[in-house]
């Protein structure tokens, strides 16, 4: 996936997709980013005061991180990163090989659920992007 080359068209098509599939149903934030940190687009509820451009860089450093202990327990790679806190709760999940899919959510909406959307989202940005 080249998304070096998004049009404004694809970026909104894909920010409305990030918002029915995931804000919608109550996430807090939800960032794409490259690995190396950049966000490519940002999405969140309206009430989220978190700091994505700090969170960016972090998160793409600790998906480095997890992807190397990966290699070395002999796995290709982890796709999917998810932290469980009190009140927050992050899922990461690749895209593809250049993007990450990072979601931040609350208590009120189950893992599984999350994960159902997460892929249906991720589906949807493919084939926008013709890569499915």
């Amino acid at each position: 996936m080249n998304y070096g080359v998004v049009s404004q068209e694809q970026l909104e098509k894909i920010d409305e997709i990030l918002t029915k599939n995931l804000i919608d149903i109550g996430t807090d934030c939800v960032i794409i980013i490259d690995m190396a940190g950049n966000i490519i687009t940002a999405k969140d509820n309206g009430t989220s005061k978190y700091d994505v451009y700090s969170f960016a860089a972090l998160a793409a450093g600790n998906f480095a991180t997890v992807d190397a202990m990966a290699k070395l327990v002999g796995e290709q790679e982890f796709s999917l990163l998810f932290h469980k806190g009190t009140d927050c709760n992050i899922h990461f999940s690749k895209i593809d090989d250049e993007l990450l899919l990072i979601t931040m959510f609350g208590k009120n909406i189950s893992l599984g659920f999350l994960r159902l959307n997460v892929v249906k989202t991720i589906d949807q940005i493919r084939e926008l992007w013709g890569k499915k």
